[in-house]
């Protein structure tokens, strides 16, 4: 299986990188540079493409380009930014410059529409093709947040994820959307989970988590798949 990982420099994406897959299996990295010091696995490859979807044309020619020619079975997209003061009592809309916005709007919504759009031919002549796409609760009604654009683009990719499903269903494509919560991604995938289920005192859930539910996701039969996933901590109170 090879399988794509964008935005897989740190945090979660790094964590997804370094736990997926098995033997004899591929994942492709994406990100503006390669990390340093990422776990190997002897039995898996790992290879990397630099890339910066900030500018979504070209970083989406360069992706395509980079796997075309040993096939794709799995893209998972798990880039997003948000607003300067997101998730804290300073934020205000109002205050939200401009550019910030148009800048939210590139990277969640469009850079991800222009890659999908590339990979897709490639995606479909695997006999199992699958896209995953990193969202938030954020993005799901009565979220109880109040970023603006930050939600919107999170409930963008719960739009695309069901476009997707119903343009390309008899080609069997799989598309799901995870609706994460707020996540521990200070402590890595190195870092024993029993530990890092301790950070946050229940209010944060670790990358370790995530990697189990996207492993479950890719382990499915081509007769499912998961349509939504939502995993918010399990003290979080909007949930």
């Amino acid at each position: 299986m090879n399988i794509l990982v964008v935005g897989a420099s740190k945090g979660l994406g790094r964590a997804l990188i370094e736990g997926l897959g098995n033997a004899g299996d591929t994942l492709i990295g994406v990100s503006r540079t390669r990390p340093e010091g990422l776990l190997s696995d002897a039995g898996r490859q790992l290879r990397w493409v630099e890339a910066n979807l900030m500018d979504p044309v070209k970083a989406a020619h360069d992706i395509a380009q980079s796997v075309a020619d040993d096939g794709l079975d799995t893209l998972i997209y798990n880039l997003g930014i948000w607003e300067e003061f997101a998730f804290g009592p300073a934020y205000e809309f109002l205050e939200t410059a401009d550019d910030e916005l148009q800048a939210i709007i590139g990277c969640n919504i469009t850079s991800t529409l222009l890659l999908i759009k590339r990979l897709l031919p490639l995606l479909l002549k695997s006999p199992q093709p699958r896209i995953i796409l990193t969202g938030s609760t954020s993005g799901l009604p009565q979220s109880g947040r109040p970023e603006v654009a930050f939600g919107a683009s999170k409930f963008a990719l719960r739009g695309i994820a069901d476009s997707l499903r119903e343009g390309y269903r008899q080609q069997r494509l799989a598309v799901t959307c995870l609706n994460l919560g707020y996540l521990n991604t200070e402590d890595a995938l190195s870092t024993p989970r029993d530990l890092a289920q301790q950070r946050g005192e229940g209010h944060l859930v670790p990358v370790h988590d995530v990697v189990e539910a996207v492993r479950m996701i890719l382990s499915l039969s081509s007769a499912s798949y998961v349509k939504e996933l939502t995993l918010p901590a399990i003290l979080d109170e909007r949930f």
